[in-house]
């Protein structure tokens, strides 16, 4: 299948929002990096817009799409949904972040995570179709959340830089990095595990098929018959090379890394933080990039 950038970027800057609103509330509920949480309340509502805005780049009449909103079985319907309640939690979030004291309560906290939980599920869950037995896995919804997971700790440790001096004076900065640190090794393991374990779902894939010999179509006259084994062979396929390279090596490896090395050394700890950061966005749009050249559909073998 042909790649849909908007589409790409849609679930990337969405998985990113995620992430960061995640983490920002993994640190309300630790009780540490206050001083963080509005530039990470900031960052993750822009991320937000910015998917919201790729998303219609997809949509050839828009006219129309307001149709498919009447249908709550839609994925459309309940991404829409979600994003909405993420959108509500923020505004929350920015509330108690402008009052004097500038805590999040820990039920505030909870529903935060909750629901970036719930909008990385539900835009995979959209993906999850029989016809293409690529993409009908739920393991697709464990590697974008893998993804955010990971994005999330990277892009705060980088946030914190600005926020850092104010926070030394009480402590509140250590706490917050030593949160931080563990985060981001947890989602870098994270982030690899589900990546392998979608691609070897991938190419298991290849089984849903069954060989119907050849054929003529007289709407594709000069077009092959497609191969839906080699289209699922993301591991020794024509993917292979992107699916090895960018999305293990670049996006999982290189990550896993970073963060073990920055719990290691917190001098070096924003320089490897950021690494690690592009180094997983890399990553994030190669696996998009082989899930959809692995999408070959059951119609026809096209």
């Amino acid at each position: 299948m042909e790649m849909q950038w908007p589409l790409i970027l849609f679930t990337l800057f969405m998985a990113w929002s995620a992430g960061v609103f995640g983490t920002g509330a993994v640190l309300a509920l630790a009780g540490t990096g206050r001083r963080v949480q509005m530039p990470a309340l900031i960052t993750s509502v822009v991320l937000l817009v910015v998917g919201g805005i790729a998303v219609f780049f997809h949509l050839e009449h828009w006219d129309r799409i307001f149709n498919g909103f009447g249908n709550p079985t839609s994925g459309i319907t309940q991404e829409l949904v979600a994003i909405v309640v993420m959108a509500v939690f923020m505004v929350l979030y920015f509330v108690y972040l402008r009052k004097p004291e500038g805590t999040v309560p820990k039920w505030l906290a909870v529903c935060a995570l909750v629901i970036s939980v719930v909008l990385v599920v539900v835009m995979s869950h959209s993906y999850n179709m029989a016809a293409r037995p690529a993409w009908d896995s739920p393991l697709l919804w464990l590697a974008y959340l893998g993804n955010a997971a990971l994005f999330g700790p990277l892009t705060v440790i980088l946030l914190g830089q600005c926020c850092k001096s104010g926070e030394a004076t009480d402590g509140d900065g250590d706490r917050a990095a030593s949160v931080l640190g563990l985060s981001a090794v947890v989602g870098a393991l994270a982030n690899t595990a589900f990546s392998l374990l979608w691609g070897v779902a991938a190419m298991a894939s290849a089984s849903s098929f069954t060989e119907v010999g050849l054929y003529w179509d007289p709407t594709h006259p000069n077009q092959p018959i497609a191969n839906p084994a080699e289209a699922a062979n993301i591991l020794s396929g024509d993917a292979s090379l992107l699916f090895w390279v960018g999305v293990v090596i670049v996006g999982c490896v290189v990550p896993l890394v970073c963060a073990f090395a920055g719990r290691r050394k917190s001098a070096s700890a924003t320089g490897l933080a950021a690494v690690g950061l592009v180094c997983a966005i890399v990553g994030a749009v190669c696996l998009r990039m082989v899930f959809y050249s692995a999408g070959a559909s059951v119609f026809m073998f096209f």
